[in-house]
């Protein structure tokens, strides 16, 4: 049971390493701006996808349901009272 434990912590030790020793060895060379440029020039093209294919229609569709809500709201406002 302990045994197990210690593994599992240090696995988790070990996949945290590989995670952040990327970027630590990215800028090992000391260019730091050189890194994060890197870094944003392979990103900026998945976060233009996301932002085309998912943001983009999740917008529209709200834009949409507001209004034909509005639409809806005006139309109740103006229909005319029948006197009973």
């Amino acid at each position: 049971m302990k045994t197990k434990r210690i593994l599992a912590v240090l696995c988790v030790v070990l996949v945290l390493t590989c995670l952040f020793g990327t970027t630590a060895y990215a800028a090992g060379s000391g260019d730091v701006a050189g890194a994060v440029e890197g870094t944003w020039k392979t990103a900026s093209q998945q976060i233009k996808t996301v932002v085309n294919s998912v943001v983009f229609p999740a917008i529209d569709l709200i834009l949409a349901v507001f209004f034909f809500a509005k639409l809806g709201t005006a139309y109740f406002d103006c229909a005319p009272v029948t006197a009973m």
